[in-house]
């Protein structure tokens, strides 16, 4: 893991673009047809909109924006406590710099804001393919109730508590 060059902050609106680059880097590696990602695509990308309702964070390696993760309050009755807890939007690495925890450290940052909002948990709704890096990290698999409600590939993540 080569995280030392890497520095994590709040996004600025400013920075859509790149941050929009890194997301579209990202949904392009993965294991899906190329129509499906080109025609998926605009659906993951970040508007001013977004910035509103979302927590957006990056990772910068020499300036450059690496990665991006964002959050939200999650629906109560979408997590398994149906309480407070916070929805994963994504996290997003630019493939030139997988493998060195960037990922890793997007979602730490997402647990941290879990902690300090008094939140039960964290919620994700992820891409099938990323399911090993989710449960890496501790995540539980949540089984759908109503298949037909609910997203195939839900996660959990209880917050810690001290």
């Amino acid at each position: 893991m080569h995280t030392e060059k890497i520095h994590i902050r709040p996004a600025d609106i400013t920075e859509l673009d790149a941050i929009n680059h890194v997301i579209e880097l990202a949904v392009m590696s993965w294991p899906l047809p190329e129509r499906v990602k080109r025609l998926s695509l605009p659906s993951y990308r970040y508007d001013a909109t977004d910035f509103k309702a979302l927590e957006v964070v990056v990772a910068l390696h020499d300036r450059d924006i690496v990665g991006v993760v964002a959050w939200e309050t999650a629906d109560p009755k979408e997590t398994p406590v149906e309480g407070p807890a916070l929805l994963l939007h994504g996290i997003y690495v630019d493939p030139a710099h997988y493998r060195r925890g960037i990922g890793r450290l997007l979602f730490r940052e997402a647990e941290r804001a879990v902690h300090a909002q008094g939140h039960e948990g964290l919620l994700v709704k992820a891409q099938a393919s990323a399911d090993g890096f989710f449960l890496s990290l501790g995540m539980h698999r949540l089984t759908p109730e109503d298949p037909e409600r609910h997203y195939a590939n839900r996660f959990w993540k209880a917050a810690c508590r001290d």
